[in-house]
């Protein structure tokens, strides 16, 4: 079911599916709460899914010039307080899990146990902050032309020739985005602190899913970052990119409903 919220005067938009303890799927970069269907549908068979579109994304709204991760972290909890929930897992993919970690600092007490969806802890390099900076310029010139050549980088290479309906699907959806949503998700994304600290000190349950041909984050930098983890569970997906969800759909849910089981376990 697609429902709203209110956050700092603007809608933020939002799918709530099942019943049962409370998993929150965070999209990544160029995505939104639909990118996430297959998950949804495995999941709430079992649990309560909610899916939000986090701002700029989707149908939330944009917040100012700049979607810092501590913003798009006190979007998620307006989100979760409506709805009146108050313990729960939280999945995030790429920029999600940006998010996800901003929320685990800014609100620890919720939080039963974190995935990290091909996603980082670190903050940008200097080099990253740079490509973020040139990337600003060519969206400002063609956003369209942006989004297609991002989303197809986000695949394993590989994969591209199979995986044809789920490239436009997700094309398809990064191209609803709002050239200054785009612009406002870079500058956030560059500018977000590093977070690796709490790797080491949760004690909760942190999974890490790595795709071995992730032409974003390198898999050797992601599986250095577990080995901080106290309570780690890694997902490595040997044939995969940036969008394991996509491209091994099985695999991925398989490994995030035992992921749970053990977060939830009293």
């Amino acid at each position: 079911m697609i429902k709203t919220a209110t956050f700092k005067k603007g809608k933020v938009t939002f799918s709530d599916t099942g019943k049962g303890r409370v998993v929150v799927l965070l999209h990544g970069f160029l995505g939104s709460h639909e990118i996430w269907e297959q998950t949804i549908t495995n999941l709430s068979k079992s649990y309560r899914v909610i899916a939000i579109d986090l701002p700029g994304h989707g149908g939330t709204d944009n917040f100012g010039y700049v979607h810092t991760m501590e913003l798009l972290a006190k979007c998620v909890k307006a989100v979760l307080d409506k709805c009146r929930v108050k313990r729960y897992v939280l999945v995030g993919h790429s920029m999600g899990g940006y998010a996800a970690l901003a929320f685990a600092d800014l609100f620890p007490d919720n939080i039963s146990g974190i995935c990290l969806y091909h996603s980082s802890s670190y903050a940008d390099s200097e080099e990253k902050k740079r490509d973020r900076t040139r990337s600003i310029k060519v969206v400002k010139a063609n956003h369209k032309i942006y989004t297609s050549e991002v989303i197809r980088n986000l695949f394993a290479t590989k994969n591209l020739k199979y995986l044809k309906r789920e490239l436009a699907f997700a094309t398809k959806i990064a191209g609803k985005m709002s050239k200054r949503g785009i612009i406002a998700s870079l500058e956030g994304m560059k500018d977000r602190i590093d977070r690796r600290i709490i790797l080491g000190l949760v004690e909760y349950p942190i999974m890490m899913v790595i795709g071995e041909h992730d032409n974003v984050l390198p898999a050797a930098q992601l599986l250095e970052q577990a080995e901080k983890i106290q309570n780690k569970h890694i997902l490595y997906l040997e044939h995969d990119g940036h969008m394991g969800f996509l491209e091994s759909p099985k695999a991925s849910n398989k490994a995030l409903r035992q992921f749970l089981r053990k977060c939830f376990r009293k």
